[in-house]
């Protein structure tokens, strides 16, 4: 299983490429950016991988953001 919780401004591709070479059969993706959110899940569902559950958690309630927690899953074995 990996975690990964990202700053506001998201990921790079390299981070992703990384998790998708690591072939983790779970990966719990923590994100605030909904823009950035979506590539990623984008891309991790074009590289054998499907978002299984999102819960959306709002930490901060005085601010506009609320953090998503994301489970995702390997297809591919």
């Amino acid at each position: 299983m990996a975690v990964v919780d990202l700053p506001r401004k998201g990921h790079d591709e390299s981070l992703l490429k990384t998790l998708v070479y690591m072939q983790p059969k779970r990966i719990v993706y923590v994100s605030c950016n909904p823009s950035t959110l979506a590539r990623g899940l984008h891309y991790l569902d074009q590289n054998g991988y499907r978002t299984v559950e999102v819960q959306p958690v709002d930490m901060f309630p005085w601010m506009h953001y609320v953090e998503c927690l994301v489970l995702i899953s390997r297809t591919k074995e």
